[in-house]
């Protein structure tokens, strides 16, 4: 069975940073484009940025771009967000998600999924 477990949320002030990690089980993730999604309270979960398979190429909302940073160890089965320069509008519940067995992808149908860690940005 294939696990997501997501770690490194928690409560910090405008400005600061944040590390989340994505610890995958049950598979390996070398062959896989990665995720990671957010919700909102009150809003829709939207997609924040993808890594393809190799950590090669990364992908951003506009909203992040230039604030946040997708990386990935394959050999730790691992995927990370840094985040920088946080603002509370980026206070919201992350996911990551997992699509197997693609190299490279771009949306939301994603094959796993974890149960997400909460982020609170306060002002």
């Amino acid at each position: 069975q294939v696990h997501l477990v997501e770690s490194g949320g928690g409560l910090v002030q405008t400005g600061n940073s944040l590390r989340l990690s994505c610890v995958v089980s049950g598979r390996t993730i070398s062959s896989d484009a990665m995720a990671w999604f957010r919700q909102a309270p009150g809003k829709e979960r939207e997609w924040v940025g993808t890594t393809n398979w190799n950590g090669d190429s990364t992908y951003y909302a506009a909203s992040v771009k230039g604030r946040f940073n997708i990386s990935r160890d394959n050999a730790k089965n691992t995927l990370y967000l840094q985040m920088n320069s946080l603002r509370p509008e980026d206070t919201a519940v992350y996911y990551c998600a997992a699509k197997a067995g693609v190299k490279a992808w771009l949306g939301f149908n994603a094959d796993y999924w974890g149960a997400g860690t909460r982020v609170t940005v306060s002002s």
